[in-house]
């Protein structure tokens, strides 16, 4: 692993995090795809990113076990952040009898203890490790589809008092929020939950991680107004922000407004101007960015070598939107 990148790791609660994650959302469920998955983790592991966000439904648990996979074979644990998460129901991942009536919203997701428990250890077993780094609570926004909003509470109150217990056995260091409308749309409360995990833990509770929605294309959580200042929020609670769909999903690999390059001028491609703005924002941690193949990993690496943008070029390059 590269040990001298400028400015490319930034340390979070005790963990080293690299500011490119890769993650493995995406893909066909066959032995090809994870072949491919395989070699792009192998490349990202060995170019410095340590970061690698998965979850249980990501190719019916998959990409859990290459993941897992590629972790024995780069041999070097600790020098890892494994995020992965829990929430959705999949049939071929579950144990029926973890859930009761009432339990499941929409038919697809629940929150409730027994059924992350079950949820965290399948997953512990598809990576082959004791501890898992971030464990997050999948689009707990869903919830609220079905039920109000002081229901919602007392139940991630309880989702809370989980993952709080699987700290306490070393099952996960850290628990938080994967989202993706649910901040920004002011679906969550970011403080409110905050104040349940110190309901349930003091002010030493593990909820100190959220994955949310930032790129060219949104920015809402970095901005002023009624929605804002999700990352200000986060940083004033002492929790850590990473960014999702840091490349739009594919939509901003190609086609950005000329100018762009113009700002840009050290980097080659559309990604790399992309992933560049997504990890230089005040207040994100590290851009996720899904790579199933070792070309996209090597492309995105080629922003690892640089620093960051400093702000003033930061806020010219979020000027040109995309």
């Amino acid at each position: 692993m590269r040990a001298e990148l400028p400015g490319f790791y930034r340390v979070e609660h005790g963990l080293r995090i690299s500011s490119i994650g890769i993650g493995t959302y995406r893909g066909k469920q066959d032995p090809a795809t994870d072949a491919s998955y395989l070699c792009a983790l192998r490349t990202a592991f060995r170019g410095g990113i340590n970061l690698v966000d998965t979850a249980i439904t990501y190719r019916d648990q998959q990409s859990e076990r290459i993941v897992g996979a590629a972790i024995r074979e780069f041999g070097r644990r600790d020098e890892l952040v494994v995020c992965t998460k829990g929430g959705y129901l999949a049939a071929e991942a579950m144990n029926p009898a973890t859930l009761q009536p009432g339990e499941v919203v929409d038919g697809v997701h629940s929150i409730a203890p027994a059924f992350l428990a079950d949820q965290l250890n399948r997953s512990l077993r598809n990576l082959g490790l004791e501890t898992i780094d971030v464990y997050y609570i999948h689009n707990p926004e869903v919830q609220l589809r079905e039920i109000s909003v002081p229901e919602f509470l007392t139940r991630m109150r309880r989702a809370f008092e989980c993952l709080e217990t699987a700290v306490a056995r070393g099952a996960i260091r850290y628990y938080g929020t994967a989202t993706w409308p649910g901040y920004i749309d002011e679906i969550l409360s970011l403080p409110a939950l905050a104040e349940v995990a110190r309901e349930v833990a003091g002010d030493e509770h593990h909820f100190r991680f959220v994955e949310l929605p930032f790129s060219l294309e949104m920015q809402e959580a970095s901005q002023p107004g009624p929605a804002a200042g999700v990352l200000d929020v986060a940083r004033e609670l002492g929790i850590t922000v990473i960014a999702s769909a840091s490349l739009g999903q594919g939509r901003l690999t190609g086609d950005l407004p000329p100018r762009l390059a113009k700002l840009l001028p050290d980097l080659a491609t559309d990604a790399q101007r992309a992933l560049q703005f997504a990890r230089s924002a005040p207040g994100i941690t590290a851009a996720l960015v899904g790579m199933s193949s070792s070309r996209h990993v090597e492309e995105n690496l080629a922003v690892a070598a640089r620093p960051p943008l400093t702000r003033r070029q930061f806020e010219r390059v979020r000027s040109v939107r995309a």
